[in-house]
């Protein structure tokens, strides 16, 4: 086990007591997770089994605990030591993989948490859809599946097309549409195939095999038990479902946000979550809202960022307050609107060269710019949040112009690539 030895000196000029955080999301506000708790007078630790998966951690100096996360009693060693030696004050996670076991690892050093349990039972799919079908909560139809046979029955019994995806993870890895017997039999071949995760975890085996819900997408984005935002979703095309941009706030009628945030909100009754933040994703059919997934965590795609410049509400700071115990912060007048666009990969390659970064930070509205990838890197087409290279939020006076402000400095961004690096 080896730690860093960079720290954050606060205005006092004395180091804050810790604040552990068990992994991170690799695209989105895992950074802004450490500056948050920087700013409010913690010092940002990552808990990490791989260190260069992060690459802001060395360009912010945050200090890293490399070990394996996937080990409770690990993990759990860790905050003792950390307790020990500066004081702990609080574990969280910006990863949907970790956020389970970080809210473990804080109730067993008796610091602020979710329930572990609650937010365990809603990371596997299957076992959260038969809650919320349990409890009423309008679910696509679905059925696990074992094998491509199994499968297939299903999709024949459900009716085509159908989407198909682990019962495990994020970033629609692996999430596909079906549209016949053939698609269904090869792509649950090819999901059941799969040992491990992006990560090198293990992954069960078993999938769902559920309707395909027409209908625009969104997400709600809560805290505790009140709706923040609700959030319209653009998506790259059929049959993956790749997401190429949000609106904030979604430009829809008012009774129908009301909708969309109350069946959220009933979805994280039924899971038995509520406490803190919760990105609840759903689909807009011709009977109403449909929720297709509850995600016990904040939200990633650098929404939290759009929505506080939006709306004013940082959710990264509440996530940091709530985790450490502090009062939540005042809210900050927002811009009313604001939206994210994607840079995404069109070709496989090595990275050569990354321009335009500075042109599109200067860019008009523009409020965050991001790259998730590098000099040397090599990008694969993965058809999951792993293609998105560059991002963008920009704010506007209304929906149109704050899109059209993200897409223009998106489009200043170039990712050069060499000839496809083969495996």
């Amino acid at each position: 086990m080896s730690g860093g030895v960079r720290g954050h000196l606060g205005e006092t000029g004395a180091y804050g007591p810790w604040l552990a955080f068990l992994e991170s999301n690799t695209t989105g506000t895992g950074r802004e997770f450490c500056a948050s708790a920087r700013a409010r007078g913690l010092r940002p630790v990552l808990l990490t089994r791989d260190p260069g998966r992060y690459p802001y951690v060395s360009q912010d100096g945050v200090d890293i605990r490399v070990l394996d996360t996937g080990d409770l009693s690990a993990v759990l060693d860790v905050c003792a030591m950390l307790a020990a030696n500066g004081g702990l004050a609080g574990v969280a996670s910006s990863s949907e993989y970790f956020v389970s076991a970080a809210a473990r690892a804080a109730a067993k050093h008796g610091l602020p948490s979710a329930d572990g349990d609650a937010i365990a039972r809603c990371r596997a799919k299957d076992v959260q859809r038969v809650a919320l079908r349990a409890a009423g909560v309008p679910v696509p139809a679905f059925t696990v599946a074992e094998d491509p046979s199994e499968a297939v029955r299903a999709a024949d019994a459900i009716g085509y097309p159908v989407v198909l995806k682990p019962v495990s993870g994020s970033g629609s890895v692996g999430v596909r549409l079906c549209r016949d017997r053939g698609e269904t039999r090869w792509w649950a071949r090819e999901l059941l195939g799969r040992d491990t995760t992006e990560r090198g975890d293990p992954v069960p085996a078993r999938i769902l095999v559920e309707a395909a819900v027409t209908g625009p997408e969104f997400s709600v984005e809560t805290f505790d038990d009140t709706v923040v935002a609700v959030v319209a979703k653009h998506l790259g095309p059929e049959p993956y479902f790749v997401e190429t941009g949000h609106d904030v706030p979604a430009p829809v009628p008012d009774t129908t946000a009301a909708a969309l945030g109350d069946s959220a909100l009933a979805a994280l009754a039924a899971l038995g979550l509520g406490w803190g933040a919760a990105h609840t994703e759903l689909r807009l059919s011709p009977e109403g809202p449909v929720v297709v997934e509850v995600n016990p965590r904040l939200a990633g795609g650098m929404i939290p960022v759009a929505v506080r410049a939006a709306t004013g509400v940082d959710l990264v700071d509440a996530v940091i307050a709530r985790a450490s115990g502090q009062a939540l912060a005042p809210m900050t007048p927002g811009t009313g609107h604001a939206a994210v666009r994607f840079l995404r990969a069109e070709r496989e390659g090595q990275v050569t060269a990354v321009d335009g970064i500075d042109a599109a930070a200067t860019a008009a509205g523009v409020v965050a710019v991001t790259t998730s990838t590098a000099v040397g890197r090599t990008v694969r087409i993965t058809h999951s949040f792993q293609d998105r290279l560059g991002c963008v939020v920009a704010t506007g006076s209304d929906t149109d112009q704050a899109a059209r402000r993200a897409l223009a400095a998106i489009l200043l961004i170039s990712i050069h690539l060499d000839r496809p690096v083969t495996p």
